[in-house]
């Protein structure tokens, strides 16, 4: 059975609240230490206590009832050990609770922790900078490598996960800088990107004939589907379960940024290159990504029990949280009928292409026999679904001396009838000549003496 995470807890002690605090603490069964508090202040003593972590909150939150409210200098740190036949039998009261998941942090320390993530403004800019532009060189590299250390150092998980716990816990202030600084980000990544990738372009720093939608990396982020929502939901639910129970959030972090800096980077090449359908593309996924994010985090912190402190305000961020989960959703559902339409477009792609070739091969089987497929590329223009079946390349094989004529002509009215528009369709005839190997033939027998 794994042992409970502890906390050590000093809570200073205001002038009148000593015998109330020290009533507390023995009914909830605390192993306490109070001592004299002689600096002059307000406070009169200081208690000194350690807590199993799942039960840090229920205990500060019937202090609070003992007259020990939320601006009471209170300290909360790790512990490694506590040896106290009192505090064990704290442990098992609340060890069922530890078992179902319950040692998740307090209120408190939750606030401190979303605090800590969010990073100072200068270095906020410059990680999510650095962090963007290596994402563009990675995608313009066709890199993957490259495109995974961006990721490591995109400082995003702060402003993502604040904004989420400032709703849940009624702190307004941390949920509207942890707005801003998402807003931020994105704003940078993607001008940071843009600028990058408009440099490489114009310095010729990159191949002048260069189509980024034919490096893999970029091409992925063109045509995004619903699968899309997954990364987000689960990165947003990941991250805050990190948090909450106290787990190094670095990997999270990442996680999180595999959602937003590498379509944030191909948003910044789609504006540099000036390719319409990759702006559209990455950015509806930036936006699914961020909002997807935020709705996760801040559903799975109101479902685990994270409330103010003070009771009162419960309704206001009952309300806040019902407002804020509304417009995300909504948000979510607009932008999914554009994915459910690249979803649906790319069923419909698969399955025109697959009728294109079958098509194909069997009338050129009905011209020749030997005539066989070689390739077949079928190319669909629009800038949004649905797209359009405009030309269809058919490179064919044929033997020595056949006749080619009537090859175009035959595949044109072929996969028009297929496709039922027009298209234009052309025919690319490649020699193919095939040498037959006879084995050598094998005799068996004795030799005759000589």
């Amino acid at each position: 059975m794994r042992p409970a995470t502890v906390r050590l807890v000093q809570v200073m002690i205001p002038a009148g609240k000593r015998a109330a605090v020290v009533r507390a603490l023995d009914d909830e069964g605390v192993d306490y230490v109070v001592t004299d508090e002689t600096s002059g202040r307000e406070y009169t003593a200081v208690a000194t206590f350690p807590l199993p972590t799942a039960a840090v909150e229920p205990v500060l939150d019937r202090l609070r009832e003992a007259g020990i409210d939320e601006s009471t200098y209170t300290v909360i740190v790790a512990a490694e050990t506590v040896i106290s036949r009192r505090f064990e039998a704290l442990e098992e009261q609340y060890e069922e609770d530890a078992e179902r998941g319950g040692d998740r942090i307090s209120r408190e320390e939750l606030q401190a922790k979303a605090d800590d993530l969010a990073s100072g403004l200068g270095t906020y800019v410059l990680m999510t900078v650095i962090s963007a532009v290596i994402a563009t060189a990675g995608l313009l590299l066709d890199s993957p490598a490259t495109v995974v250390g961006s990721m490591v150092i995109a400082p995003l998980i702060g402003p993502a996960m604040s904004a989420a716990i400032g709703t849940v816990v009624d702190d307004e202030a941390l949920f509207r800088r942890g707005v801003r600084m998402q807003v931020l980000g994105v704003v940078v990544a993607v001008l940071a990107a843009t600028l990058f990738a408009f440099a490489l372009r114009s310095l010729a720093l990159v191949p002048p004939g260069l189509d980024p939608l034919e490096l893999g990396e970029v091409s992925e982020r063109l045509a995004p589907n619903v699968l899309v929502l997954v990364v987000a939901v689960g990165a947003g639910i990941a991250g805050i379960v990190s948090l909450m129970t106290g787990v190094s959030a670095t990997l999270v972090g990442v996680m999180i940024a595999v959602a937003l800096i590498p379509p944030a980077a191909a948003v910044g090449i789609g504006i540099a290159f000036r390719i319409p359908r990759l702006v559209i593309g990455a950015g509806v996924i930036v936006a699914v990504n961020v909002l997807s994010i935020n709705l996760s985090a801040l559903v799975m912190l109101w479902y685990e029990g994270y409330r103010p402190q003070r009771w009162f305000r419960e309704d206001e961020a009952r309300a806040a949280f019902l407002k804020r989960v509304a417009v995300l959703a909504v948000a979510i559902a607009l932008l999914s009928v554009f994915l459910g339409g690249v979803t649906y477009e790319s069923y419909v792609a698969s399955t025109t292409e697959t009728d294109i070739r079958a098509a194909a091969t069997d009338e050129l089987t009905a011209l020749d026999s030997e005539f066989e497929l070689l390739e077949l590329t079928v190319e669909r223009t629009g800038t949004v679904p649905p797209l359009e079946t405009e030309r269809v390349v058919v490179t064919v094989g044929v033997p020595p001396g056949s006749s080619v004529e009537g090859i175009a002509p035959a595949l044109d009215d072929r996969i028009e009838a297929v496709v039922d528009r027009e298209v234009t369709v052309e025919a690319r005839t490649v020699t193919v000549e095939r040498a037959s190997i006879t084995p050598p033939s094998s005799q068996s027998g004795r030799l005759a003496p000589s």
